[in-house]
């Protein structure tokens, strides 16, 4: 067995987005553009109604995918084809954007916290302009299981420890789990050599393989089929891994193509309505 160690730490840049949302750009900034295959990884958290109120009104995709995880509060969603929900406090949206969706996220709260994470996942060339679609779990069908000594993981997608996540991708098959522990906890988990894989801690810290990751920062890992975990303290983090498309990417905003071309046709076709056709 290889034990995954840490290539790059990031911290992440103070942003907004949509009609003036505040939010931590992890992936997609200047220290970290992407990690192949995901493209963007936000983090948002604030109990002032000011830092997220005005939501993310409608707005187009092309040739990802999209999720939504929430920690805590209530976002509304509907879209361009009819589809409408909430996703709560635990559930999670993965929205297959495919050859192209509009869509919006609103705050279905006026007070208190709202808090949790979104994660833009390229699709490779064969996919991109495959037929939109959502799954939307509610917090119910996470499984959690223990990893080890005081350390738990909510499976929400892939596969750990013999426990499938609910979330099912036919085209890019993640591994996304939420590791929640308490003082003293260590942990082996099974990371699938040749995939991608990074580590964001939201709370307390942590140590991988002996190097600590304090709240706020992502862990690149290298290479290796498993991950060392421990830690003194109480904290929470986000384990995410997949393996590597390995195409061109050519991102105009919320298009992301292999080519210049395929992003002239997706403005187009946004320009002139046919986005969703």
């Amino acid at each position: 067995m290889t034990n995954r160690t840490i290539k790059q730490l990031v911290s992440g840049m103070p942003t907004q987005d949509g009609a003036g949302v505040s939010l931590t750009r992890i992936i997609g900034q200047r220290a970290l553009p992407n990690l192949d295959p995901f493209l963007m990884l936000d983090y948002f958290g604030s109990d002032k109604p000011d830092d997220y109120i005005a939501g993310f009104p409608p707005h187009p995709h092309r040739g990802f995918q999209t999720v939504t995880y929430m920690l805590k509060g209530k976002m509304g969603h509907r879209d361009s084809v009819g589809n409408e929900g909430i996703i709560e406090d635990g559930g999670i949206q993965w929205m297959n954007a495919g050859k192209g969706i509009i869509h919006e996220e609103m705050p279905k709260q006026t007070d208190g916290e709202l808090k949790g994470f979104q994660l833009w996942v390229n699709l490779p060339a064969r996919d991109k302009l495959s037929a939109p679609g959502y799954q939307d779990i509610k917090p119910e069908r996470v499984p959690v299981v223990e990893v080890g000594d005081n350390i738990s993981a909510k499976v929400l997608a892939g596969s750990l420890c013999g426990v499938n996540g609910p979330v099912e991708t036919t085209n890019v098959k993640p591994l996304f789990i939420d590791l929640h522990w308490q003082s003293q906890a260590a942990a082996t988990l099974a990371v699938t050599a040749g995939h991608n894989a990074f580590i964001y801690c939201y709370d307390g810290g942590l140590q991988v393989s002996g190097e600590t990751v304090e709240s706020g920062k992502l862990a690149v890992l290298t290479d290796g089929d498993e991950v060392l975990l421990h830690s003194g303290r109480a904290g929470k983090a986000i384990l995410v891994a997949a393996a590597p498309i390995g195409e061109p990417v050519v991102q105009y905003g919320p298009f992301v193509m292999n080519t210049e071309a395929e992003i002239h046709q997706a403005i187009q076709d946004y320009q002139q309505g046919k986005l969703t056709v």
